[in-house]
């Protein structure tokens, strides 16, 4: 037996003992990795600003808790709170008040009235007040573990930003490609993870900042709100829409017909249209052409396509799982096309 078989052969069991060693967070690093990799530019750029790798990574895993793990947080206990604080003899007047409303409604709307009062009598109170509670109860029982998995991701996100120009030098000598070609590989996927990760957060916060302020002017919680329309607006296909048609309805339900149109008409022209339409490819662009230090050469449509395939497969993370699988893949034929050429 060769020597390079032996030693691959023990790396091989060695790699299986680590998995199994590192199981319970593998999730947590694999999240760490993807947002090191994508945040690699900036953090290049916040390092020769202030000429220390130690407090570049430091103020890189401070932004990225503000931007993503504080506004979670602050939902989660959001929720809580308002579920603690349920009136459910509130919740049972109000259902009867939309009966009534609903057994007042015009004849002349007739075929609305009783559709409406076909989906008033599916509806248990008792029950949803059940399942209201049990939601709460899963916040409460889960938000410790989310909390843990959170600062799990900060602390590898840390340590992968710290160390990752070495480590990813390390990985680029011992691949058995050509130093250009390693650079190529790892240039394309980090650029293109870098502009989902920074499209998405400003398209994000962008709309959740249109809507946010808007709706505060109906009474609503503004912040709170905003905060959900952005992380709504990462659904693929219905988008904001889980978020403006139940106030919507609910204004409705209130009387307040004309609020509700104009909710529905700013949500649909000004966020869907607008914002995310036309405005989301032109930050796209931009960021493909300004921001990241090499722009990627894939078409922006593509990286658009894998954003929802990875949201609807992986999840929140699918985001970048999604775009950097599909970029490490034409990276890879890209690199089979190069040396099948060469060899002719």
């Amino acid at each position: 037996m060769k020597p390079q078989h032996f030693l691959i052969a023990i790396a091989v069991a060695v790699l299986f003992f680590l998995f199994e060693l590192f199981n319970p967070f593998i999730k947590a690093i694999f999240v760490a990795f993807l947002l090191s990799v994508a945040t690699n530019s900036l953090d290049i750029f916040i390092t020769n600003r202030v000429k220390s790798q130690t407090l570049s990574a430091i103020l890189m895993t401070i932004v990225l808790a503000v931007i993503f793990f504080v506004p979670v947080m602050y939902c989660i206990f959001s929720f809580a709170n308002f579920i603690n604080k349920l009136d459910q003899q509130a919740i049972i007047k109000n259902f009867e008040n939309i009966q009534n409303w609903v057994e007042n409604i015009p004849s002349d709307f007739q075929f609305l009235k009783h559709q409406l009062n076909l989906i008033l009598d599916k509806i248990d109170v008792a029950e949803a007040v059940k399942n209201v509670l049990s939601i709460g109860a899963y916040l409460g029982k889960n938000s410790a573990s989310f909390m843990i998995d959170m600062v799990m991701i900060l602390i590898f996100y840390f340590f992968f930003t710290l160390y990752g120009t070495g480590l990813s030098h390390y990985i680029k000598d011992i691949l058995p490609l050509k130093k250009e070609d390693a650079n190529a590989l790892f240039y394309e996927s980090s650029n293109v993870m870098s502009i989902v990760l920074y499209s998405i957060l400003v398209t994000a916060i962008l709309e959740g900042m249109l809507f946010g302020f808007f709706i505060s002017i109906y009474g609503y919680n503004g912040f709170l709100l905003g905060v959900l329309y952005g992380f709504a607006s990462l659904v693929p296909v219905v988008g904001g829409l889980i978020m403006w048609l139940p106030i919507a309805i609910y204004e409705i339900f209130k009387g307040n017909l004309y609020d509700a149109i104009v909710i529905i008409s700013y949500s649909i022209i000004v966020i869907s249209i607008i914002a995310d339409t036309f405005v989301k490819p032109i930050i796209i662009k931009y960021i493909n052409q300004r921001i990241v230090r090499t722009p990627s050469k894939i078409n922006e449509l593509l990286i658009f396509f894998s954003i929802i395939a990875g949201l609807s497969t992986f999840g929140f993370w699918g985001m970048i799982i999604g775009p950097a699988m599909v970029t490490f893949f034409i990276s890879i034929v890209q690199l089979l096309k190069k040396y099948s050429n060469d060899m002719i």
